[in-house]
């Protein structure tokens, strides 16, 4: 024998905190977005800051190529005074250069400063740009001044980095307000997810205390606006067990009491054999206590049924597709002795063509025993139980010659133990039930009318399409 592969563990049921997920879904959108609020601040933050310092080297630049003077040939000179120069390089915190050249001739200033850079930036009437100069990184302003007949001048300021450096590191002060902000908000979304959590957390104990002592319905008044359709399913949920569990009480008692009866016939049937007078009497009593053996056996059988039907598990159904009329000369076949013994004609009309339905054939061939069974126990002798079909939609009718039943109890008859008031016999109830049961579970409806014959014809008549 081959040994069974080993299961594989399951991986544990993941719980979902409802607490959780709120603050999740509050949270992120929250961080997200205040975390795109301070980097576009930050951003446009420093883009402000180089604007601004690139603008007061630009007016510098302007300033100082204002004092070219040219000659005739367009040769161009600059008058630059001590002070003047003095005044371009100084700095408290960063160190400046300058150079006037034209046509790679130095008019003015220190050589070398790089004509060009990366992060470049244009201005109405110049641009700036990163660069490095005595191994030092620089800013650099670049403003050209052109006139007709002479060669363009290019003046060139540069400046350390150390005030923008110094006033970006000043801007992060303004962050922790943000900060604070968000610390806040992030506390007060807890808080609030907290206190509305709360409450449901108590409704659930509640109703939890409530399920184990009683079904009656929760009260919803208390309950918020947004829950209140799981309150109401809730109390649906509770309606529907309080119904099954009346429904199987009173099945149960009734069922008891139907055995009890049953045993109880038994019993005194015994007791007439065993003082029976001579040996015929007590065959007869034999017999008569065969019978009860028989009808027992079938009540029993009835209750078997009805204890395996679920109404819920109408999707759960092991669903084939079946002919109706093959189905029915099957179970009839089992049947022809019964109505043999009461001399009743039993007869099925066969169509042309197939009634084929998807269904669960031992649940159908159940429907269609106890419609011939009740059928030829209700007929009398030398009566008729005739089965017909239709196809669209698919049916199949059980008629016969039988008493029939009076309109104004035909509904209740669908229902556990109910027999109709003039019935006769030794029936339990169960039959037309069982077959209202599984027909439901089908989606079929079960309708009672007069036969042709003044009896009773039920039809079982399926979804079109079914």
């Amino acid at each position: 024998m081959e040994a069974m592969p080993p299961q594989q563990p399951q991986p544990p049921r993941r719980i979902r905190w409802l607490r959780r997920e709120l603050l999740l879904r509050l949270m992120l959108p929250l961080l997200t977005m205040m975390a795109l609020a301070g980097g576009f601040g930050l951003h446009y933050t420093h883009a402000v800051i180089e604007r601004v310092f690139d603008r007061w080297l630009l007016d510098a630049a302007r300033s100082s190529i204002a004092l070219l003077r040219y000659d005739d040939r367009g040769i161009a000179a600059i008058d630059m005074s001590p002070q003047l120069k003095a005044m371009l390089l100084f700095d408290e915190i960063d160190q400046n250069w300058f150079s006037v050249t034209q046509s790679d001739r130095l008019l003015a200033g220190q050589p070398g400063l790089p004509d060009g850079g990366t992060a470049r930036v244009h201005y109405r009437r110049g641009e700036a740009f990163d660069a490095e100069y005595l191994g030092q990184p620089v800013r650099v302003v670049r403003v050209e001044l052109t006139r007709p007949g002479a060669a363009p001048v290019t003046m060139l300021m540069g400046e350390t980095l150390t005030k923008r450096h110094r006033a970006e590191q000043e801007l992060w002060v303004l962050l922790w307000p943000v900060v604070a902000l968000v610390v806040a908000a992030a506390l007060a979304i807890a808080i609030a997810v907290r206190r509305t959590v709360r409450p449901l957390q108590a409704i659930a104990t509640r109703w939890n205390e409530r399920s184990h002592a009683s079904l009656d319905p929760i009260g919803v008044d208390e309950v918020p606006r947004e829950l209140q359709a799981f309150a109401s399913s809730h109390n649906e949920l509770l309606a529907r067990i309080r119904t099954m569990l009346a429904r199987e009480r009173q099945f149960a008692a009734t069922a008891a009491h139907q055995l009890r009866t049953s045993l109880t016939g038994l019993q005194l049937g015994l007791a007439r054999a065993s003082e029976a007078p001579d040996p015929q009497a007590m065959r007869r009593i034999v017999d008569e206590l065969g019978g009860s053996i028989q009808r027992s056996g079938r009540l029993v059988q009835q209750l078997l049924t009805f204890g395996a039907l679920d109404p819920e598990a109408r999707a759960d159904l092991d669903r084939r597709r079946i002919d109706l009329v093959a189905l029915a000369q099957d179970v009839g076949a089992t049947h022809i002795e019964q109505a043999s013994a009461r001399t009743i004609e039993l007869e099925l009309a066969a169509p042309e063509r197939p009634v084929c339905v998807a269904v669960q054939p031992e649940l159908i061939a159940d429907v269609l025993s106890n419609l011939l069974d009740n059928a030829i126990r209700y007929t009398p002798p030398g009566g008729r139980v005739l089965v017909e079909f239709e196809s669209d939609p698919p049916a199949l009718r059980v008629s016969d010659s039988g008493p029939g039943i009076p309109e104004d109890e035909r509904e209740a008859v669908l229902e556990r133990f109910v027999r109709g008031r003039d019935a006769t016999g030794d029936g339990s109830g169960l039959g037309l039930a069982i077959v209202r049961d599984i027909a439901a579970m089908h989606g079929a409806t079960v309708a009672l009318s007069d036969s042709a014959w003044g009896g009773l014809a039920v039809t079982l008549r399926f979804p079109a399409g079914h």
